[in-house]
């Protein structure tokens, strides 16, 4: 009678089913909390990881349009050399081009340092709607020279340039779907939590202006 005033269970007395029942809850509620924990850190590798695919993606397709570009930059001089000796009167012309180029070469090469930086892919896009005008203008203007247009090396030069111009269309656009994706995940919940926390900043589309899009070098030698 002692140990029961004791408070003291006798031996092989059964533990009373309320103490099983938050045995058992604990346990359980433990198991939600770990198996939680776990597809949370799933959850965050596998959308950490996907950004970090999204953002090579666009920085691969950036390293395409850098290829053309120096092809372009590349055909530039000779193109400038070329219309040199026969329009003596157009200096400006031809000084407006070869001070865009060089200022584009520059920006491009920042650029490509770095694709994911939006300020230095802008200053590109900005730098190449200059250069594009720059050449729409000398191309206008060796138009009128029918000399200059009959040259071999001017024939060639800017068919080579024009194909030249086209893959970069082409690739400049590849990127921009390419930075379009990575940015609607930048920007998505919940997506957009593991970027924030995890410095995914959003990049910046290629884009040039509507008029060195017309002034495209496009000339035609028939």
């Amino acid at each position: 009678m002692k140990r029961f005033q004791d408070g003291l269970a006798p031996a092989g007395t059964l533990v009373h089913p309320i103490w099983m029942f938050v045995g058992l809850s604990l346990v359980v509620v433990l198991g939600i909390v770990v198996l939680f924990l776990l597809f949370l850190a799933g959850w965050v590798i596998g959308t950490y990881n996907g950004l970090v695919t999204l953002r090579n993606r666009f920085k691969n397709a950036f390293s395409q349009i850098d290829v053309q570009l120096k092809r372009r930059y590349d055909l530039i001089p000779n193109l400038v050399e070329t219309a040199k000796g026969y329009l003596k009167h157009e200096r400006e012309t031809l000084e407006a081009v070869v001070k865009a180029r060089g200022e584009a070469l520059a920006a491009s090469q920042r650029a490509a340092s770095n694709p994911a930086a939006a300020g230095a892919v802008k200053e590109l896009a900005g730098a190449e709607s200059v250069l594009g005008g720059a050449l729409g203008r000398l191309l206008a203007v060796v138009e009128q020279y029918p000399d200059l247009k009959a040259n071999q090396n001017m024939m060639q030069v800017t068919e080579e340039l024009t194909s030249t111009e086209n893959k970069v269309a082409f690739a400049r656009q590849a990127y921009n779907d390419s930075v379009m994706v990575y940015n609607t995940e930048c920007q998505k919940f919940p997506s957009n939590v593991i970027a924030g926390v995890f410095g995914f900043e959003e990049a910046a589309l290629f884009e040039v202006s509507a008029e060195a899009e017309r002034q495209a070098p496009k000339v035609s030698f028939s």
